[in-house]
């Protein structure tokens, strides 16, 4: 089921915020997500998030400021088991256009975003890691035309 984040859901959030970052960005030192922890965890209640849990128990969740996505993060045991797609699907619900950032060492997230629709538009460099990155979009019904 996906649902919009609660408060009380935060801490749940936030580490899987936390470990998944950590292990899809091995590029990146750790420390980097954990400085940015508490941070990150004042901004997810900012934002507009939507979790997906089953059984009552919160798996992933997307972050999303307009069109813009902010990350999608499952956690280990439950990633290739569709729930990625499952959230993208319902951001794709009601609007006509989604983009991204993704690292371009991410090697995994690039052809997820691709089988989802998504098209690389260009290059560019992320300050605050030194990391290159892409900006990805989706456009409802006019994917081929981004190409």
């Amino acid at each position: 089921m996906v649902r919009e984040l609660r408060k009380e859901d935060i801490n749940k959030v936030a580490d899987i915020w936390l470990d998944t970052n950590i292990k899809a960005h091995s590029f990146i030192p750790a420390q980097y997500w954990k400085n940015n922890f508490e941070l990150v965890k004042e901004l997810l209640l900012q934002a507009t998030v939507y979790i997906y849990e089953d059984g009552n128990k919160i798996q992933g969740f997307i972050g999303l400021n307009d069109e813009y996505v902010e990350g999608i993060f499952v956690s280990d045991k439950m990633q290739s088991q569709g729930i990625g797609g499952i959230l993208l699907n319902y951001a794709k619900d009601g609007r006509n256009r989604l983009f991204l950032n993704v690292y371009q060492k991410n090697t995994r997230a690039i052809p997820f975003y691709q089988r989802e629709g998504f098209v690389i538009q260009y290059g560019g460099l992320d300050e605050a890691t030194g990391e290159k990155d892409y900006v990805m979009a989706w456009q409802k019904n006019r994917n081929s035309s981004l190409q």
